[in-house]
């Protein structure tokens, strides 16, 4: 009887180290070593101007849905802002409805114009205009510079770019070295204010617990606000400012153990920041109509008390 044919040798590299990949022919496994001098380079031709098709995009998908959809509700919520801004009425449910509800847009309410019980802090006597003028520019501020909305409107309305492997609408690219975009750069700062509406707000939501008449309740515009305050403070503490703050330009965690845990607890907020964003910004619209419609006895403010 024959004997069996020998297996073939296998080849071996003779200089460096390869990985070893495996193929199935038939039953048997054979190994196929791959080594850099056996390696192979693919050409690209790159046409283009900025390196890409001759086309704005190859995406055959409806990839225009979501700027467009971004651009209208920024747009919604800049209008209906500003209206709610220059209206000046109907912003604080007093004591004649047994409540204690103030519109983030207008707290701290600090104008001289304020309404009777609105305002905790003290007043400017020198402003006689809508109190929401001297409040909404540090939160719009930060939002503005947000690098979250920053992608947003970028995308939105710029068209810079629009949207992922979709060329840009403009020929040149100058990133935030410019002004008005270098203006960006006060976005930190920026976060440091907007901590201190989110304890002023903190404070509105506590107060929305006092029903005047009835001593302590609870109501659906206390919820409001509180809810309202929650979403702020997630939307703020996620912001990459303050990831940086906590964690940022450290060399050893192991020296600096307190700011590790700092970083360790807005690390994975962080992650949600678009989330918050989107979440806080129809919140505090939804906050002021609400306080809106209970002011203006459109409403009632269904609750309880103890």
């Amino acid at each position: 009887m024959a004997a069996p044919a020998a297996a073939p040798e296998l080849g071996t590299a003779e200089l460096g180290t390869a990985e070893l990949g495996t193929e199935e022919l038939g039953t048997e496994e054979v190994r196929v070593t791959t080594t850099v001098e056996t390696a192979t380079t693919t050409p690209v031709a790159i046409g283009a101007p900025r390196g890409g098709p001759d086309v704005p995009t190859l995406r055959k998908d409806g990839w225009w849905v979501e700027p467009a959809i971004t651009a209208t509700v920024l747009l919604a919520f800049v209008a209906y802002s500003t209206w709610a801004a220059f209206v000046g009425n109907n912003y604080y449910a007093g004591p004649d409805l047994h409540r204690d509800l103030i519109s983030p847009f207008y707290s701290p309410c600090i104008a001289n114009s304020c309404v009777p019980g609105s305002h905790a802090f003290g007043t400017l006597p020198f402003w006689n205009y809508s109190p929401a003028l001297l409040i909404l520019i540090f939160p719009l501020g930060f939002r503005l510079t947000c690098y979250y909305y920053r992608k947003a409107y970028y995308r939105s309305f710029w068209l810079s770019p629009p949207a992922c492997a979709v060329s840009d609408a403009h020929r040149s690219y100058s990133g935030e070295t410019r002004f008005p975009l270098i203006l960006q750069n006060i976005h930190r700062y920026f976060f440091w204010i907007l901590l201190l509406f989110n304890c002023v707000l903190t404070y509105d939501a506590i107060i929305a617990f006092r029903q005047p008449g009835y001593r302590i309740g609870i109501s659906v515009g206390t919820v409001v606000l509180c809810a309202n305050a929650a979403f702020l403070w997630l939307y703020s503490l996620s912001c990459h400012a303050c990831r940086h703050f906590c964690g940022g330009q450290v060399r050893s965690f192991a020296k600096h153990p307190t700011r590790h845990k700092l970083w360790k607890f807005v690390t994975p907020l962080n992650a949600h920041h678009m989330r918050f964003a989107w979440i806080s910004l129809f919140g505090v619209a939804l906050c002021d109509l609400y306080v809106r419609l209970v002011a203006s006895g459109t409403i009632h403010d269904p609750g309880f008390h103890f």
